[in-house]
């Protein structure tokens, strides 16, 4: 049988400091009244840990001020905040296409970006050095060195189990395992999480998106291959192994078929159309000798296009199918549309919404990510930074000079 630990001092020192910290990192600048008043506890347990946390780099004093304007004059109250500067998180995307990585402070405020194309990679390794290259970068760009950074992490669209394990019984699957967490922990010396890139994608959303203040959510990553982060209540879903949000269940779904995102069928549909030569549509003009887009697609349709409408007019009803099947599984209250096609899925809202309706009698609302290419990498700063909140009095800060 389980026993609970004994409430020593040096534990309950340990849980006051996670608790005052809790508040700090997300709050102002705060004085000793205001912490006493958020955590419960008492002045001299508060100031006594609060020089815990400065003497360990988690807490900066500031000068001495009064509490408010007006106040008698008396002894100044001491003024804390929290080091968003003690340290910094890396948020990395590994894409199809591309990889996206993000330095932030501890406040999840960017400090840095950049981008990484995959277009020449071929093997796992070659990957690994791509996304490592895009790594360095933003760190020279910061001047932050690797005793700086205290997490990472990383985005895959694979199933990842809560241990940050990816599923590798099944064979595709295991073609994303390709060592990339490890490898980068063994150059740089910091941890680094591996999780579901649509699993980031829905604790970005909550954090930063279209999702704040929303605990019931489905973020749908749409580009080239559908794929859903499950949250209910403010707690990511896993499944068992890792695979709840997967879709492959939309094979046997009527009017989907298969996985394709948004962007993919749309880019097939229009080159189908170029291709044969009875059908009149501008995109034949706008592709001229490159390969058809999902961008030169809704570029027509825009432009008035028929054929490019038509296509669109498609594409929005076999989304709202896969929306449709997301709401009536998981009831969420938003399901948000992201990814690198998000910007265009705004204009088939009106008809997705439509469709919806026809579907199921209890439609979530949708919404379009505001985040853009940076959706599944905010994410992974969360991700990093709740590492960071959990196992802060057992990391090792670096003061710069």
């Amino acid at each position: 049988m389980a026993t609970t630990p004994a409430a020593t001092p040096p534990l309950l020192r340990r849980v006051n400091a996670g608790k005052l910290l809790g508040v700090l990192s997300t709050a102002g600048v705060m004085t000793g009244t205001g912490l006493i008043e958020a955590t419960g506890l008492t002045r001299a347990t508060v100031h006594a840990v609060c020089n815990d946390l400065i003497g360990m780099g988690w807490v900066v004093e500031l000068d001495p001020g009064h509490d408010a304007p007006g106040t008698p004059i008396g002894r100044p109250s001491r003024r804390f905040e929290f080091n968003s500067q003690a340290g910094y998180v890396l948020g990395i995307d590994v894409g199809a296409a591309k990889t996206t990585v993000l330095l932030s402070d501890l406040r999840g405020e960017t400090v840095a970006k950049t981008g990484r194309s995959f277009q020449a990679v071929k093997t796992p390794a070659e990957q690994t050095q791509v996304v490592n290259e895009a790594v360095l970068e933003v760190l020279a760009e910061a001047q932050v060195t690797d005793a700086e950074v205290l997490a990472a992490a990383v985005g895959v669209a694979a199933p990842v189990d809560r241990e940050g394990n990816i599923l590798v019984d099944d064979e595709f699957w295991r073609r994303f395992d390709a060592g990339l967490t490890t490898r980068l922990s063994e150059l740089h010396g910091w941890p680094v999480l591996l999780e579901n890139d649509a699993n980031l994608a829905a604790l970005g959303e909550h954090w930063r998106g279209e999702a704040r203040d929303v605990d019931d959510l489905v973020v749908l990553l749409a580009g080239e291959r559908f794929g859903s982060g499950l949250m209910d209540s403010g707690r990511l879903l896993h499944g068992s192994r890792g695979g709840a949000g997967e879709m492959v269940y939309l094979k046997l779904v009527e009017g989907v078929g298969d996985t394709a995102g948004i962007a993919r069928t749309a880019r097939e549909q229009g080159a189908k159309a170029v291709a044969d030569p009875t059908v009149r549509t501008s995109l034949r003009d706008l592709a001229k000798d490159s390969p058809v887009t999902a961008e030169l697609v809704f570029k027509a349709a825009a432009d008035g296009d028929k054929v490019a409408l038509s296509i669109l007019h498609k594409v929005s009803c076999r989304t709202a199918r896969v929306l449709a099947t997301l709401g009536i599984l998981f009831n969420p209250e938003l399901i948000v549309i992201g990814g690198a096609v998000a910007a265009a899925a705004e204009s088939l809202l009106p008809a997705i919404e439509e469709q919806l309706a026809a579907f199921t009698t209890t439609p979530p609302r949708i919404a379009v990510s505001s985040l853009g290419d940076t959706i599944v990498s905010v994410g992974a700063v969360r991700h990093a930074l709740n590492y960071v909140e959990q196992h802060a009095l057992d990391l090792q800060l670096t003061t710069r000079p």
